[in-house]
């Protein structure tokens, strides 16, 4: 086959994909209209799955199953008043692709609701016995804007003539000082942690006009990445991890090594001009259930206090809150050297050395690694079973679809349309696919003795992430110096107490250790919202991460039980997609045209 005759093919492929995406578009219009819950039906699957992120039900609502969408799609239409389905321009054409091992078309979409515009994902394929009509087996409605509140970027960028040649009056510099000082009102939201989730949503609600401050512990906004180990780098590559509104430069290493890192994130606050106070602890705050807002108490670094008042309390400080410290027989013995991993820095100044490290996750492997390469004698302490995956190649498949290339936004709605039980069958084939890949690594490690796991459900360390936050490590090079004998590894139960000089090990030897560094992980975000709002506000909204009994991550980018108590977290692609729901779910609660749970 010739350059012409596979052009033409393509063509006539791409063709086909828009007007079988067309066609169904039409008719799901038409029945959406008649709210006839049977005539929607005839367009699904019978094991079809849809996910609505805010467009009709303002809530992440994922159902499956043709009946459950079709009478949810019904009952909500008279509500949203869904219409003028299309193919817009400028996104990615509908094309054909393999999903979860479906030959399907997929389709990008855009329409309109009574209070704003959406946009969606179509995936459809001939379902047996229906003469080859094409049928959804996916749906995904998103709202992208409300109407009247659309973000203020490209053609409705703000004109800056408040201070563009304002002679004699505030120029921009003066403008930025006075808004964040905070001096003659209050913040509308209040969001506590400058790191990618502060400046996410901060960023996402400056668009929307919401009155946003920030509060971050370190002295500068990044510092909560600097401040960490020294040979610390992200472990996905730079194509999904970019911020919202702003790119990485082209120019940037694959994986971002986290000073850099720290310092993007300083000049995207003063570039997105996002209100930031440093050195400044959220201590503690009450919710004020007449006036509806919060008395929120701010330590600042010089020992002074403010009290602000929101109406919103944002949580942006990470999946994890404080370090835990297990309870280790005979620890406090020990005559060396003990830190957490999170106050550890480098190996420099251990060089000849012997060191612990409790845990076997990533941070405790790459913690060898920067100890190792200082000439230290390093041993990890395994406890409980882990996961381990390559960072390249096997890490790299769950980028597969920001590789696919396209517009970044598309990429975040074509990933963030998947129901939880198609989370998790991807999740299964992925991991199948990585274990293949590292099998070489894989049987090296269990031939050392090494506990290894795939999850509970052979989902990997990507659903471990997700319901506990660790139990994985995506592996930069520590596995094969453990094969090797280069990094001891240890198992716990080996081990009768720690003493003054090490781990007494259960047959009687002792092995000597200087230093032990703790990578024993941290409490869940849940010990946090504890310590700063009381026990009371923990019974109320209930677990905060995890997954939750719809399947979707509990209390995370949407309503809690509390009114105006919100939480945000995860890498860097998590918060940037999820910022954008978050922002307007609280746009909408200040509009009126959302309210509390």
């Amino acid at each position: 086959m010739n350059d012409f005759d596979q052009s033409y093919l393509e063509f006539q492929a791409a063709q086909e994909a828009r007007h079988s995406a067309e066609d169904w578009l039409a008719a799901f219009e038409a029945a959406l209209v008649s709210r006839d819950a049977a005539r929607i039906g005839t367009l699904f699957h019978s094991g079809c799955h849809w996910r609505d992120v805010l467009a009709f039900t303002w809530h992440l609502t994922p159902l499956e199953g043709r009946e459950n969408v079709a009478a949810r799609l019904a009952a909500e239409q008279a509500r949203t008043a869904a219409h003028g389905f299309h193919l817009p321009a400028g996104r990615k054409p509908p094309r054909r692709v393999k999903r979860l091992g479906i030959d399907s078309i997929e389709a990008i979409f855009e329409f309109k609701m009574a209070h704003g515009r959406g946009a969606g994902i179509i995936r459809l394929s001939p379902e047996d016995g229906s003469g080859g009509a094409m049928k959804a087996w996916l749906l995904s409605t998103t709202l992208e804007a409300l109407d009247g509140h659309e973000e203020k970027i490209g053609a409705n960028r703000p004109t800056g003539a408040a201070y563009s040649r304002n002679f004699g009056g505030d120029n921009w510099a003066d403008m930025r000082r006075k808004a964040s000082a905070y001096e003659d009102r209050e913040p509308t939201v209040l969001v506590i942690g400058g790191a990618q989730s502060g400046l996410s949503i901060a960023a996402r609600l400056n668009q929307l006009d919401v009155d946003t401050l920030v509060v971050e512990k370190w002295p500068r906004i990044g510092d909560s990445w600097r401040k960490r180990y020294h040979s610390l780098a992200l472990h996905n590559s730079i194509h999904l991890n970019h911020l919202p509104y702003m790119e990485f430069p082209p120019t940037w290493p694959k994986y971002i090594p986290k000073d850099m890192l720290g310092n993007w994130f300083e000049f995207y606050a003063d570039a997105m001009e996002i209100n930031c106070w440093t050195g400044t602890e959220f201590v503690g705050g009450t919710w004020d259930e007449t006036a509806k807002v919060w008395t929120a108490r701010l330590k600042r670094d010089d020992g002074t206090e403010r009290i602000v008042r929101p109406r919103h309390l944002v949580f942006a400080n990470g999946v994890s809150s404080y370090p835990t410290i297990p309870d280790l027989p005979g620890l406090e013995d020990f005559k060396g050297s003990v830190i957490h991993s999170e106050g550890f820095d480098s190996g420099a100044g251990w060089e000849g050395k012997n060191a612990f490290i409790v845990g076997t996750g990533s941070s405790a492997n790459d913690i060898a690694l920067d100890l190792h390469s200082h000439g230290v004698n390093t041993t990890l302490i395994q406890r409980g079973s882990t996961t381990v995956v390559s960072i390249d190649p096997s890490a790299r498949l769950n980028e597969a679809i920001w590789d696919e290339g396209g517009p970044l936004e598309d990429c975040d709605l074509i990933v963030s349309s998947s129901t939880p039980p198609l989370i998790i069958e991807a999740y299964k084939a992925v991991t199948k696919r990585m274990t293949e890949l590292d099998k070489e690594m894989i049987e090296g490690l269990k031939g050392i003795g090494f506990k290894y796991d795939i999850g509970e459900d052979e989902t990997g360390h990507q659903m471990k992430y997700f319901r506990r936050g660790g139990g994985y490590n995506l592996d930069a090079g520590s596995s094969a110096l453990m094969i090797k004998g280069e990094l001891g590894l240890l198992q716990y139960d080996r081990i009768e107490r720690f003493s003054a000089d090490g781990a007494l090990l259960k047959d009687g030897s002792t092995v000597p250790a200087d230093l032990i560094v703790l990578a024993t992980g941290y409490y869940p975000q849940m010990e946090l919202v504890r310590r700063a709002l009381g026990d009371e506000m923990v019974e109320r909204i209930g677990p905060v991460w995890g997954i939750g009994p719809d399947g979707e991550l509990s209390n995370m980018f949407k309503r809690t039980p509390q009114q105006g108590l919100w939480f945000i977290a995860g890498g860097l692609a998590q918060c940037r997609i999820n910022s954008k729901y978050l922002a307007l779910q609280i746009k909408a609660m200040e509009l009126g045209k959302l309210g509390p749970l």
